[in-house]
């Protein structure tokens, strides 16, 4: 495993470099050696219902010192993409508070009525009610063209007990009523990888995606050119590896692997 043109590692984070609230042994030294190397690293995230305050945060619970600039999440991907190509748009967002602040905070309007809206932007949404989905119904029956969004595509969300519908379960539910589906801004789209690589200064040659779900962390990475590296430390079963069409260019039982390829 040649790692040394590798610059910027963009690391998933649950099942990847922590499982729920437990740290992997190798995580500390990995992150250390990586920034000691001349290297950089950014953590990436599809997870909309939370922001950076909340990762830096449970960072910080779990012995890791991170900034907000070491994050880059489907949140800060969709505001590009809204600033790129809706900008001044009003927004009406099935997501949490977290999520309408970050909107609000980017200078977005969020009245949250269905009469003065432009764009429906969907993300995980831990407070969902049945009145959210019903508007958004309301919305797309009234305007057939009118912009939808998803922060991203996943179905599910670990938790220590399992897994809770996430954002790509939610897509579904809306897909049946509707007929209607979002532009999904997040991993696997390679968006979220290129604005890591920008804040970075680096070629996608020089980077590598690390994350243990084929269908976004890999795609993500082989969708923008970079290194997609799979980890079989959380969600990916070798059965879905040999079932999948998306073969990322390296597979390692963890990240431990990475930690030992750098200090060779």
């Amino acid at each position: 495993m040649n790692l040394k043109d590798i610059r910027l590692f963009l690391f998933d984070m649950d099942g990847t470099i922590y499982l729920g609230d437990q740290l992997f042994d190798f995580t500390k030294e990995l992150l250390r050696t990586i920034r000691e190397s001349g290297r950089d690293y950014r953590f990436l995230t599809n997870n909309s219902s939370k922001g950076v305050e909340a990762y830096v945060a449970k960072m910080a619970r779990l012995g890791i010192e991170a900034a907000p600039e070491d994050f880059v999440t489907s949140a800060h991907a969709t505001i590009y993409y809204l600033k790129e190509h809706h900008p001044g748009a009003r927004l009406y967002v099935c997501g949490t508070q977290s999520l309408i602040g970050q909107f609000e905070t980017a200078g977005f309007a969020v009245p949250q009525d269905i009469e003065q809206t432009d764009v429906i932007v969907l993300g995980f949404d831990t407070e969902l009610t049945f009145k959210k989905l019903e508007d958004i119904c309301k919305l797309l029956a009234a305007h057939p063209d009118m912009p939808y969004i998803a922060t991203h595509p996943d179905f599910v969300c670990p938790t220590e007990y399992g897994s809770v519908p996430d954002c790509g379960s939610v897509i579904e539910a809306l897909h049946y009523a509707t007929g209607k589906r979002p532009v999904v801004i997040g991993k696997p789209q390679p968006l979220i990888v290129e604005l890591a690589m920008k804040s970075a200064g680096v070629t996608a040659a020089q980077t590598a995606v690390v994350g243990d779900r084929l269908y976004t962390d890999v795609k993500s990475g082989l969708n923008a050119g970079a290194t997609a590296i799979l980890v079989m430390s959380g969600e990916t079963t070798p059965e879905i590896l040999a079932a999948s069409e998306d073969k990322p260019d390296l597979v390692l039982e963890s990240g431990a692997q990475i930690l030992a390829a750098l200090k060779e």
